[in-house]
């Protein structure tokens, strides 16, 4: 499920009435670790190519130097850690590194994902983790796609730290990693920790970090050469790091659910959650994901074209009438959640329903949502609790659905379709 900007209108609604708040920027990001950098483990040499020998220990050199000051400079393990592994790591723990940034190196370095893809490579990396027995470094912080989110634009002069904090977000205000670490255990990489166990790798003649590229984690798990390493660094990969699960396309094969990260949100946005859940009482939802989706184009011929030919007409509020009928009866209440921009737009639903949106929940919302990231993690509980859930597309074959279109990019252009024949 990808992230969309919550619909930003005013609901005719009969029970609820105040604004939406105006979302403060992210906090500051905390000291991003250097790229690791060291030796491979013994044995036979790994499959990529290690570095020439004058310039791994000039490398090593640097990143020791870098480490030193981050060390002094990086909060204290107990704001950076999780749960029990908040007293530091023991001598036998191993490592599992993807990288400082979800999705990079990867096609996303450049740009971002959404928080559904970058959710999905979350769920990659933390499910190898559990396969390996493997202490998971997790990012400190998440890439917030500006298709997503709304954020302030900063002038062209702007340091890359700067854009980086302005569009980026605390993987702890986000997910609770307590929780997260009761299954898969996770640390972050801005502790103070980490930082000494890189330094310590760096020490050892055998085992140390061991770069892997294009290696199956059932090999990862059996080859002395890998599972001997004390850190198994896969940054080395060219790919998207949710491409790594893409050949494992049997669903019952899957070791964490696909459920498992929606399930982890930080404690303030599942307290949100509730206390909204608690005012509307017996409700139902519905998803109605229009902005980012209704990108047509013209054809060579001046042809309107889409990858999703019912979707604009399936998402508005007359075709929405019909479609719930069935599913939800007149009178009840209607939380709506949409990245649809224009004021007023689902408003003659309310001569059927009383009307809720995300706006209706200023007072909760505004002391603790930073991005619209949040935003969708609390929409996300708050349509998981509705009674009747009407998604926008269909992804299982139980789902309730607005559109008929699937879901998944088919990248074939249609003509839109606007009427019932």
């Amino acid at each position: 499920m990808a992230t969309y900007r919550s619909s930003h209108q005013v609901s005719s609604a009969r029970v609820w009435q105040p604004r939406i708040p105006t979302l403060p920027r992210t906090p500051p990001m905390a000291i991003p670790p250097p790229r690791i950098a060291g030796a491979g483990g013994g044995g036979r040499k790994p499959r990529v190519p290690p570095l020439p020998p004058a310039r791994t220990l000039l490398t090593a050199f640097a990143a020791a130097a870098a480490l030193t000051i981050l060390c002094l400079l990086s909060p204290s393990p107990a704001a950076s850690l999780s749960g029990a592994w908040r007293s530091g790591a023991s001598s036998g723990d191993k490592y599992l590194y993807w990288g400082g940034r979800v999705d990079c190196p990867g096609k996303h370095c450049g740009s971002c994902a959404g928080l559904g893809h970058q959710e999905s490579s979350l769920r990659c990396a933390l499910e190898e983790a559990l396969f390996l027995g493997r202490i998971f470094v997790m990012p400190s912080r998440m890439c917030l796609s500006s298709v997503h989110n709304t954020k302030g634009v900063l002038q062209s002069n702007a340091t890359s730290k700067q854009r980086w904090e302005e569009s980026s977000s605390a993987m702890e205000s986000l997910y609770d990693i307590d929780e997260i670490s009761r299954t898969v255990p996770v640390i972050l990489d801005n502790s103070k920790t980490w930082h000494d166990i890189v330094s310590r790798s760096m020490k050892l003649e055998v085992g140390g970090v061991s770069h892997v590229q294009g290696i199956s984690r059932a090999e990862l798990k059996q080859n002395p050469l890998y599972s001997t390493a004390l850190i198994l660094n896969r940054t080395a990969s060219p790919l998207a790091w949710f491409v790594e699960c893409k050949d494992r396309k049997n669903r019952s094969s899957v070791m964490l659910s696909y459920t498992f990260l929606p399930s982890m949100p930080a404690k303030k946005l599942r307290d949100a959650a509730n206390k909204m859940k608690k005012i509307l009482g017996d409700y139902d939802a519905i998803h109605v994901r229009r902005g980012d989706l209704l990108k047509n184009r013209k054809d060579r011929f001046g042809v309107e074209r889409s990858l999703h030919p019912h979707l604009d007409r399936d998402t508005r509020p007359e075709y929405i009438r019909k479609r719930i009928a069935t599913w939800i009866p007149p009178g009840r209440t209607l939380y709506i959640a949409s990245n649809e921009r224009a004021p007023g737009f689902f408003s003659p639903l309310s001569d059927r329903y009383k009307l809720a949106y995300s706006s209706n929940f200023s007072s909760i919302l505004e002391p603790v949502i930073e991005n619209n990231y949040q935003l969708f993690m609390v929409e996300r509980l708050i349509m998981q609790g509705a009674k009747t859930f009407v998604k926008t597309m269909r992804e299982f074959d139980s789902d309730l659905t607005l559109c008929d279109d699937p879901k998944k990019n088919t990248k074939v252009w249609q003509r839109p379709v606007y009427t019932d024949y």
